[in-house]
Parts: C-alpha cells; structure tokens; sequence
C-alpha cells in the first residue's frame, strides 16, 4: 500500500472520527505523526530522485548496460533460466518470481551508468534470494496473495468500521486486522531489499565489473532506494497504532 494511499485513508478516517467516534484527541496526534513522516519521505524520495539523476550521468568504463551487468552478475551465481527484459517507466524495476523475470525500466536496461549498474544488480540480487529460497523472500511471497486481498478491501472496511464502531466494532476489528498484513508485508520487505543490495554490492566488488565501477556511488544510491522502504513501513506502522487507538477508545 503507498504512502499517498495510507495519508487519503487517514485524512477520510480522521474526520469521520471527530465525528463518530469523538476522538479528536487521537487523531490531532496522529496528524502530527503523519505529517511529520509524509515530509520525511518527500525528502527521501526527492534525495533519491537526485543521487540516481546524478549516477545515471557518470558512465561506466566498460560500456555494459543494465542487461549486461545484470546477465553477466545471473550467469556468475549459476542462474540461466531467468530473462532480463525491458519495462516501461521510471524506477519500475523489478524481480517477478513467478515468472522468473528481472525487469528493468528503460532508463536502466539500455543504459552504461553506475545508477544502472546499481539497480541491475539489485534486482538479481532477489533472483540470487529466489534461487537460493532466501527466507524473508519465500516468507513475503506467500503473503502476497494475502496482501492483495487486503489492500483490495480493507480501505471500505475500515471506513464502514469506523462510521459503525459503536454498534459493529467487530467490522472495524477485520479492518484493523487487513491493514496488519499490509504492515507486516511492509516490515517482511526490509530485510529483503537490503539483503538484495548487500548481495549486488558484494558482487560489484568481486567481480571485473566492480572496476569500473564506483563503488561508493553505488552504494549511496541502493542505501537511497532502502530508506524509501524503511519509511513506507513506519509510516504504515503508525497508521495501523492510529487504527487500533480509534478501536480501544470508541465510547462504551
């Protein structure tokens, strides 16, 4: 579930509260909070947007594109039956698990850059994670079917929860318990995200390819693209406390 996402949910069940439930109190917090956190990310995000704007200038001495770092870092841990194929966007890419596939934005699959150099090897560092039945990996792929079915619902049930909570407080019980699983996705995805650069930096090191490659650039912008995902989780977190706030304080 996106940020943008969380904060519309949380603008309509603030106000609802105010109204239906009387907690103002909570939700003055939560604003705070919230806010606090949307800035946090837009600093991040924009920081992020800068360093892969700044690395996708610096070429690599090589001449190797995103498709070639990426085959080249798949076929040295022994992967080769998965494809590297093109995807449109920006910052789209990548690893599909069921159908094996490292997808790479435009910008990447065709580009010589450190920035392109970085996230190819990132995204086969989750081929290395599925290949090798990385814990965390296998763990968030199970729940995915799970997540979808609660990001598809959970909003409308955690509205209709909260209108309701005096007389059904159950309903807003499932919505709190929906939005869980999309916390714990959040969470479950740390772990992989970071293992996934930790690999690509590794073999960036190791590999020919690594000398010419800079290294510190490299790591700056996979540490850039892990904050993103350590931001969307706390703020996830803190939405899903303001939920559970607005369930244990609803008027007896």
């Amino acid at each position: 579930m996106s940020i943008l996402t969380i904060f519309a949910t949380s603008i309509t069940a603030a106000y609802i509260t105010s109204d239906a439930t009387g907690y103002m109190g909570g939700s003055m917090l939560y604003w705070v909070l919230f806010i606090g956190i949307a800035i946090i990310s837009y600093i991040v995000q924009m920081n992020l947007q800068h360093k892969f704007e700044k690395f996708s200038k610096m070429p690599l001495g090589n001449g190797m594109t995103g498709r070639d770092i990426a085959l080249k870092m798949l076929h040295d841990n022994g992967i080769y039956d998965v494809k590297v194929i093109s995807t449109a966007g920006r910052l789209t890419d990548h690893y599909n698990p069921a159908d094996r596939t490292v997808n790479l934005s435009e910008g990447v699959y065709n580009s010589s850059s450190i920035a392109a150099a970085a996230v190819a090897a990132h995204e086969c560092g989750h081929a290395i994670q599925h290949a090798t039945a990385y814990g965390p990996l296998t763990m968030r792929s199970k729940l995915v079917p799970v997540v979808s079915f609660a990001s598809s619902w959970m909003t409308w049930i955690l509205l209709i929860g909260i209108f309701t909570v005096q007389m059904f407080p159950a309903i807003l019980l499932f919505g709190i318990a929906l939005f869980a699983m999309t916390t714990l996705f959040s969470f479950i995805t740390l772990p992989v995200e970071i293992d996934a650069s930790r690999r690509a930096l590794a073999w960036l090191e190791r590999s020919p390819v690594g000398n010419t490659v800079n290294q510190r650039a490299a790591t700056s912008a996979l540490r850039s693209a892990a904050y993103t995902y350590i931001v969307a989780a706390l703020s996830s977190l803190a939405t899903l406390i303001y939920y559970i706030m607005i369930y244990l304080g609803r008027r007896d």
